[in-house]
């Protein structure tokens, strides 16, 4: 739930529009999310009169518990459920924080409920701040929350048991942030009890969203490995939360916040004085940099000195080592009544990564080593110290600006730092498997949503009701509802014609008009982008509502793809499925996907890509081809009439006519005479000739 990325998707004037407005939006949709919980008395979730029929949904029932009682569950919220025997059975939960109910201790889940189908135009306020009116992408969707996450632990067996029983319910949707976080040791990742558990979902036709994973930009770390959920990488918006800090030589030096302005918004000026010339001058705490120069220890200070003053604290080893937090910056200013603070970069350590957090007093963070030394320049410049280095007289004066107000500029969509990449592995030693992943693209990257005010695990959060968050947890609830919002328009339609429709409508380009980037290791890096990052590209519902042509797949697919792994036994197969293998495919890729992934070509391969016109009128359409670099590619037909319903068949061979060790990426693009645009995205290996 966010106050921006509807309007950033374009959802306002677009699929929201076709169905009514944001207030029939995802109506008769059911999205079940599997999460720590719900917080129940947030407005994101509050009671709405429902006229819809949802009788395919036969799981409406509500459990109480601590927190979660009688009446929780308001239409709005349709169903909540708890799981917790694989918990208890590994942890010794706390009473205090791991209720056996439904309810959200953490946070987590009632952020991502209300991303994907929090209520419209409900007002976002932190702190007597309000920052804009939020909504969900599907804001007249009903929820159905299955708690399997505790603060305290979470298991695979809780997990498993919550998506069986939102399988059962009847769930159209699952919006899925959590899971394993590395491949399985001892099976295939298709194979893992995780992954087929998500198969049997898809049998059933329930659509999967699944986060890629928090663990980039290195490669080969999404985790969601399986063509049967669609993996969702985070990217940012061109929203900025910006902040400054004013000089009192009258520099203004920019930098990162969400904090107020020091009093005098700007006007009024405050001392400014370095962490370490603050100290007590006999205290007898550890001279470590925790303690002299990280601002984490209010007992460290002089409070004669710190007082109404700006404190520079600095990102040493405790920050980069994470045992320094922002949290216990926060708490030595509020215990010792400072103005602000700023966090300022060293040389020593680089410029670090800075985020917006929500900082109860005026805060700054300064995360560039040369703006940090204009600021440290300006400081020792007007500060008078003896021949000891002991301060005689602080000179130097500061104020922070308003940092709450967001801007819009810059480029985006580019791909997070953290959001995991590909390529897809087919098991821990990390062999390659012929499926693209991530498969798409959707905002990850600073999201407001919904919040429980205990925060069991960020107390920064504590007593909040909405939170600023980053990770692709925050982008696959966008995907779900963006899901729900093409479920309501075309409900007959399976959960691979809503993937296909989802992904081959996306875009590979930026607001400038440029080909996608990404950000790398460094900060403020950025590279070209590959689908390794961006999967298809970024989400585009108003094309994905009606995308001309669908590839779809179904249960029987599936498992012709894992029968056609490499060096497979089908009895493996049999035993993690309970099919046998009947009719293998020649190749894995040959899988109906809306992407073709060949891992290692050697000369020539055939594969077929099936589609399906879901339009309402007979159109042509014309096929052109990007090959990957090292390969030709030949499509037949090239151009071709279908009408509504009817299915053709596209052969493609790709030929190897240069050998390169890495993938090279391509793309089939088909072009209707109606204006349809689909994308297959290829991604290629050419071993040998």
């Amino acid at each position: 739930m966010t106050t921006y990325t509807p309007d950033f998707l374009k959802l306002p004037q677009g699929v929201w529009a076709q169905e009514g407005g944001q207030k029939n939006a995802g109506d008769g949709v059911v999205i079940g999310v599997i999460d720590s919980g719900i917080n129940p008395l947030h407005p994101s979730f509050g009671s709405q009169h429902f006229t819809s029929n949802v009788s395919h949904f036969s799981g409406a029932s509500c459990m109480t518990g601590p927190h979660f009682p009688p009446g929780s569950c308001n239409g709005k919220i349709i169903s909540a459920k708890y799981f917790s025997a694989g918990a208890q059975a590994a942890a010794n939960l706390n009473a205090s924080v791991d209720f056996l109910s439904p309810y959200d201790a953490d946070g987590h889940g009632s952020h991502v409920s209300s991303i994907a189908a929090g209520n419209a135009d409900v007002p976002v306020i932190v702190n007597d701040f309000c920052y804009g009116r939020a909504s969900g992408m599907a804001p007249r969707a009903r929820i159905a929350v299955y708690k399997a996450i505790y603060p305290s632990v979470g298991t695979l067996a809780d997990v498993v048991a919550a998506i069986d029983q939102a399988v059962r319910d009847g769930v159209d949707i699952i919006s899925l942030s959590i899971g394993p976080s590395k491949a399985a040791e001892d099976t295939l990742t298709f194979l893992s009890i995780f992954d087929i558990t998500l198969l049997f979902a898809r049998k059933a036709g329930v659509f999967v969203a699944q986060a890629a994973g928090n663990s980039g930009p290195s490669s080969s770390t999404v985790v969601s490995f399986s063509p049967w959920s669609v993996g969702v990488a985070a990217c940012n918006t061109d929203r900025r939360y910006t902040a400054s800090i004013i000089l009192g030589n009258g520099t203004v030096v920019d930098g990162v916040g969400l904090s107020g302005p020091t009093f005098g918004n700007g006007t009024v000026f405050h001392k400014l004085v370095l962490a370490k010339d603050a100290l007590k001058t006999n205290g007898t705490f550890p001279r470590t940099p925790e303690y002299i120069e990280e601002c984490q220890h209010p007992e460290a200070f002089d409070p004669t000195k710190v007082f109404g003053s700006v404190i520079i604290c600095k990102f040493s080893e405790g920050f980069l080592n994470g045992t320094s937090t922002l949290s216990n910056i926060i708490e030595t200013a509020k215990a010792l009544k400072f103005e602000g603070f700023i966090l300022t970069a060293i040389p020593r350590y680089g410029d670090y990564i800075a985020e917006p957090v929500l900082f109860a007093i005026s805060g700054i963070l300064i995360s560039s080593v040369a703006d940090s030394k204009v600021i440290m320049q300006y400081y020792e410049n007007r500060t008078k110290r003896d021949e000891k280095g002991t301060i005689i007289e602080f000179g130097a004066w500061a104020s922070t600006g308003e940092g709450r107000v967001a801007s819009f500029k810059g480029r985006s969509p580019v791909v997070s730092r953290f959001s995991s990449r590909g390529p897809d592995i087919i098991d821990a030693n990390r062999s390659l498997a012929d499926v693209l992943k991530p498969d798409v693209l959707a905002p990850g990257h600073q999201i407001w949503g919904a919040w429980s005010p205990i925060s069991a695990k960020l107390p920064m959060l504590t007593g909040h009701n909405f939170a600023l968050l980053s990770g692709t947890s925050m982008a696959a609830p966008h995907v779900a509802g963006i899901a729900a919002l093409i479920k309501q328009h075309n409900p007959s339609w399976t959960p691979s014609m809503i993937a296909s429709a989802i992904t081959t409508t996306s875009s590979k380009y930026d607001n400038l008009g440029d080909p996608m980037m990404a950000e790398g290791y460094e900060p403020h890096s950025l590279h070209r982008s590959t689908p390794f990052e961006y999967g298809a590209g970024i989400v585009n519902p108003s094309r994905a509502i009606d995308p001309g042509l669908v590839l779809s797949t179904d249960y029987v697919d599936f498992i012709s793809f894992l029968c056609s792994l490499p060096n497979i036994d089908a009895n493996t197969i049999t035993t993690a499925t309970g099919e046998p293998c009947k009719s293998p495919f020649d190749y894995p890729s040959n899988l109906n996907l809306p992407s073709v992934t060949i891992s290692e070509l050697k000369g020539s391969m055939y594969v077929r890509r099936t589609v399906m016109n879901v339009g309402n009128s007979t159109e042509t359409y014309l096929g052109s081809v990007l090959a990957p670099n090292g390969t030709t590619v030949n499509l037949n037909p090239t151009w071709f009439t279908i009408s509504p319903q009817g299915t053709l068949d596209l052969d493609i061979q790709i030929n190897v006519v240069q050998p390169i060790k890495d993938f090279r990426f391509g793309e089939i693009v088909l072009t209707g005479s109606m204006d349809h645009i689909v994308r297959i995205t290829l991604s290629v290996v050419p071993v040998s000739a």
